[in-house]
């Protein structure tokens, strides 16, 4: 049972993460917005459709819808997945697995696993880990990390959706 909010008893685990799944895919397509020409980022990372990075990337290459929805399922799934793996307690937690899942979607498994977040997630400090989503509010920009404006607004809508379900 994750705070005031328990999964159906057939569907278990699977459900809970369906669910996460498809909340943080509808989020993630607002979040990253959707660019069917392959570009770099404000940080300079090539990038094709809805936040997808990799080899496959080829700055001005043009991409479908329906080819960016496979690459967003895909990449999705995968940080669902590491996700999960360092925060196991999350499986049950669909709104905070789904805030967890944009967030690592943003700045990497690698970096969620080790993040204040996680570990306050491990330790089953669920308010403060929502609230630590705040502090990756920042972006590499010609060297320096400084803080924009777009990554802190959709920290406070991931941050919202974390704390959705949790008792006070």
């Amino acid at each position: 049972m994750a705070d005031g909010i328990k999964i159906a008893a057939g569907g278990g685990l699977a459900a809970a993460t369906s669910l996460a799944l498809v909340m943080a895919v509808g989020a993630l397509m607002h979040d990253e917005g959707l660019r069917m020409v392959d570009y770099k980022d404000i940080a300079n990372v090539p990038t094709a459709c809805y936040g997808h990075t990799g080899a496959d990337v080829t700055i001005g290459r043009r991409r479908s819808a329906a080819e960016c929805q496979v690459l967003l399922g895909r990449d999705a799934r995968a940080h669902l997945d590491g996700v999960t793996a360092c925060v196991p307690a999350l499986a049950d937690r669909p709104e905070q697995l789904a805030a967890a899942t944009r967030l690592s979607f943003n700045i990497g498994v690698a970096a969620f696993c080790r993040s204040t977040v996680a570990r306050r997630l491990n330790a089953n400090n669920w308010h403060g880990a929502c609230d630590a989503f705040l502090a990756w509010s920042k972006a590499r920009v010609d060297g320096r990390l400084v803080v924009i404006r777009g990554l802190a607004e959709r920290r406070q809508r991931e941050r919202a959706m974390c704390l959705t379900g949790l008792r006070e």
